[in-house]
């Protein structure tokens, strides 16, 4: 197996699902696109993990996760896809917007 085919982390959503992320999602995708995200592979779990607030994706068969006062912005956000299981975390950033649906 090639070194960006393995896993980096998994964990399971407030709904029980499996989620993964591949070092080359990681690598290749979350910290080339966001840079500043480059130390926070933990909180990028825990945002899948414990979450302050979940959406659907505008895409079918993908989740938003959003956890409040982590990383380097006030939300961290993590976009999960369920089109295939285990779910993958497909993309991750920090974001000042607060999500469409939330209500403080």
């Amino acid at each position: 197996m090639s070194d960006d085919a393995r896993l980096l982390g998994e964990v399971r959503d407030p709904d029980g699902r499996v989620v993964v992320l591949f070092v080359r999602t990681w690598q290749k995708k979350i910290t080339r696109d966001h840079p500043e995200l480059s130390d926070q592979l933990g909180q990028v779990l825990a945002t899948v993990s414990t979450p302050d607030h979940v959406e659907p994706d505008p895409r079918p068969m993908r989740r938003r996760y959003y956890r409040r006062r982590v990383g380097p912005s006030r939300w961290m956000l993590v976009v999960v896809s369920f089109e295939q299981e285990p779910g993958r975390i497909i993309t991750a950033l920090a974001t000042r917007k607060d999500p469409k649906r939330w209500q403080p």
